[in-house]
């Protein structure tokens, strides 16, 4: 029987982890169930705003995102963000699509650019980035790769 070769290992660094393009706090968070609230699985609706600082600054978005429970601080969510601010200076709005998970630890969260939501400076903005949120943090860091023509 032949014995199998390990596969040799590479010398190449490992990639690092991208650089913070800024953070974002909680303005405000309202949750609503939306059928029964006593029992898993079950839905909510939450309406968010967030201030952002960094690559993108804007002082208060309006965010939705309807929200999966599939146990106690377990579940999945998606939402749609409307940023009205700068990215890298250049002022204009522009629209988040997010989907993320959470458990008793915190929520990871990937977000893309709307394709066509970009307004002003921000036309043809495209771009995703994404963020982890540790439960009790007051703050937290997303990174956002992005383009503009």
């Amino acid at each position: 029987m032949p014995v199998p070769t390990p596969a040799p290992m590479s010398d190449a660094a490992p990639t690092p982890a991208p650089a913070p393009a800024g953070e974002f706090t909680f303005k405000d968070w309202e949750e609503h169930p939306v059928g029964p609230a006593d029992a898993f699985p079950r839905l909510a609706r939450a309406t968010v705003t967030n201030a952002f600082t960094g690559t993108v600054t804007a002082p208060e978005t309006t965010c939705d995102y309807a929200i999966a429970y599939t146990g106690d601080n377990v579940g999945t969510y998606a939402g749609m963000e409307l940023v009205s601010g700068t990215v890298d200076g250049r002022e204009g709005s522009f629209v988040l699509k997010e989907e993320g998970s959470f458990d008793a630890t915190g929520t990871r969260c990937h977000f893309t650019v709307v394709p066509g939501s970009g307004t002003a400076a921000l036309t043809g903005l495209a771009g995703s980035g994404s963020f982890v949120h540790r439960h009790g943090d007051t703050s937290v860091e997303y990174v956002f790769a992005y383009d503009l023509p």
